[in-house]
């Protein structure tokens, strides 16, 4: 009797069934509240497409998470097209596509989102279309819309990072493939339509200037880091124009580029987009006014020179060196500053850096006068010396070519009481004893150029320098003479504890 009571008296609910009735409960609840809130939005899209992901990093790419990304997209639905609405409407229109362009799709999978993958490839090729025929200014909010969905797409993050696994290893920076981005059909035309959209002379550079700002110009610099050498390709020129079509930010790129350069040199000999760089910074260099600003004559000192120190300097070097020769033609008094950087920087155990050098050196003393030229010809032909002593039959072979060139010979010449007494002994022991037939033919070659121009001269050095052979000779005979005598003593004594040092000098 009193268990039938008890049986009909309602149960106490356990602590496990409440969690679970409030978590169903809250669950049906915030689904019931995103439906009304899509509702009243006027999205039909409740939760993003699998496999989309939103750009995390900083700048503009940081604030699109999922959420947001969602909220920013209407629905990734096929929108109609510019044609088909009225020329009233396609602002609207144009702003919509570009929020449903924001959506970033992964492409480290081809099967995945193939067809939304399509449907944002179209749109992003109606968007250029529509920028390159505008025939009205942009307004504020168009820009605004145009730098979000350019932010969202490019600045993301690296999907490998292969080559800084590789940094500990034998990486070859040019014999390896680069890394092919999957997603570049994509990207390929988010900078076409970027690139159109600087370039477009509706674009209002007061209005723009406020969202191609100082963050979002430093994203765009990372982004040259690139593996990719065609989005780098893009990037230069996206680059150029944004330079010349807003002034108000020449400056602060210039400094952008200038730190870059200084962490690749002096910190990490790490960065992909060097020589495209430098290519921006040729053509701002061709349009420097004279005179030169004490600015400019800086960043050849601390920044074009000391490139030449990396080891990679191969794979941007004759971008490097067309903005050394520009600085030489605007001013050719720099012409000793840069010669005598060469030399503190000079390869003395890589012999393709050393040949890339005297190539250098070459344009350098095209543009190079006479005064520049007697400041630093000494230490100069010193080093020329050198190369033409070398063993290495290229560097010997590059460094006798500088006499093919009409200009840099005639200032040999007008300075060959000074030059032929440095370069004569180095051109006596390659006519004597270099083993390679071609270094000895052009050396016969220099020493009847300075035969000819001076006989007298060239017969007075000859005689020194047989002099110099003659006593270098006799010195080192003597050195040999005294070696065989301390072998000897050493081989009588036949103990290894007797010291050929003074013990006192030992002991100290």
């Amino acid at each position: 009797m009193i268990k039938q009571i008890l049986g009909r008296l309602p149960k106490k609910p356990s602590k496990s069934a409440d969690a679970r009735d409030t978590h169903s409960t809250g669950h049906s609840a915030s689904s019931r509240n995103s439906e009304v809130a899509g509702h009243k939005s006027g999205s039909v899209k409740d939760a993003p497409l699998p496999g989309l992901h939103s750009s995390t990093n900083s700048g503009f790419g940081s604030k699109f998470s999922l959420v947001e990304n969602a909220k920013a997209n209407q629905s990734f639905e096929e929108l109609p097209n510019f044609r088909d609405v009225p020329s009233s409407e396609r602002q609207n229109l144009f702003v919509r596509k570009l929020n449903m362009c924001c959506m970033v799709f992964d492409f480290t999978d081809p099967t995945r989102n193939t067809k939304e993958k399509e449907l944002k490839r179209e749109t992003l090729l109606e968007l250029v279309d529509y920028v390159t025929s505008a025939n009205g200014k942009f307004t504020e909010t168009i820009i605004q819309e145009v730098i979000k969905m350019v932010s969202a797409n490019l600045f993301r993050s690296p999907t490998a990072q292969l080559r800084e696994n590789k940094v500990s290893q034998a990486y070859d920076f040019e014999e390896d493939e680069p890394l092919m981005d999957p997603a570049w059909p994509h990207l390929q035309i988010i900078y076409e339509f970027f690139l159109r959209f600087v370039a477009s002379p509706e674009t209002d550079t007061k209005l723009a200037k406020r969202h191609i700002d100082h963050p979002f110009l430093l994203r765009l610099l990372d982004l040259f880091d690139s593996e990719d050498p065609r989005e780098r390709e893009y990037l230069k020129t996206i680059l150029h124009r944004i330079y010349g079509k807003f002034m108000v930010h020449r400056p602060f790129i210039r400094k952008a580029i200038n730190n870059i350069f200084y962490r690749f040199v002096f910190e990490t000999e790490k960065f992909n987009g060097v020589a495209e760089l430098l290519e921006v910074l040729g053509s701002i260099i061709n349009g420097f006014a004279l005179p030169l600003k004490e600015e400019h004559k800086l960043f050849l000192v601390r920044v074009l020179i000391p490139l030449h120190r990396p080891k990679c300097l191969p794979m941007y070097h004759q971008q490097l060196s067309y903005c050394i020769t520009q600085f030489v033609e605007k001013d050719s008094k720099l012409a000793d500053t840069v010669i005598r950087g060469l030399l503190k920087c000079w390869p003395i155990t890589n012999s393709s850096k050393e040949v890339l050098f005297l190539s250098e050196l070459e344009e350098v003393l095209e543009a190079t006068q006479l005064p520049e030229f007697q400041r630093c010809m000494v230490p100069l032909f010193r080093r020329i010396a050198y190369c033409l002593s070398s063993s290495h039959f290229q560097v010997a072979e590059r460094a006798l070519y500088l006499w093919n060139n009409d200009h840099i010979e005639s200032l040999i010449r007008q300075n060959r009481k000074i030059i032929l007494p440095i370069i004569l002994p180095a051109l006596e022991r390659n006519s004597r004893d270099h083993w390679n037939q071609v270094v000895q033919s052009l050396t016969r070659n220099v020493r009847k150029i300075f035969s000819d121009a001076d006989p007298d001269l060239f017969q007075e050095c000859l005689r020194k320098c047989q002099e110099d052979e003659a006593k270098e000779t006799d010195i080192k005979a003597k050195h040999e003479a005294t070696w065989r005598i301390l072998e000897e003593a050493a081989s009588r004594a036949g103990n290894t504890e007797v010291s050929l040092i003074p013990r006192k000098i030992a002991t100290a």
